[in-house]
């Protein structure tokens, strides 16, 4: 578990990738993307919003590989739906439905259950 400052999680994996490379490893770029690719679960975004509150605004896993691209589903958006009288920012969370790959090991832990049912809410 670490933490790095991004505005999405595309962009955490970009800032991922460049903190590797000012390392001073000289890694290909599709061998260092593996390395993330598999390292990775989950990225959870959490932002600061307009009226000062923070919230989890992704929950996305990290799927695997495709061709020279890191491949991420959303689970998980935050989806604002507006502003109470004192500017508060209103909204929800929204889950995909999507079942994630890394099902079976949450079953392995005995997580199964809670993980399924968050995904299972109602988008």
């Amino acid at each position: 578990m670490g933490t790095l400052h991004a505005n999405s999680p595309r962009e955490a994996i970009s800032r991922l990738e460049n903190m590797i490379a000012m390392g001073g490893f000289n890694l290909p770029a599709r061998a260092v993307r593996d390395q993330i690719a598999s390292a990775l679960d989950v990225i959870i975004q959490a932002q600061r919003l307009r009226d000062g509150s923070r919230k989890i605004t992704h929950v996305t896993e990290v799927v695997g590989m495709e061709g020279d691209v890191i491949v991420m589903q959303d689970l998980v958006v935050f989806e604002y739906t507006g502003e109470d009288a004192n500017g508060r920012v209103l909204g929800r969370h929204r889950t995909s439905g999507i079942r994630p790959h890394f099902y079976d090991k949450a079953r392995y832990y005995g997580f199964d259950r809670e993980l399924m049912a968050v995904i299972e809410q109602t988008p």
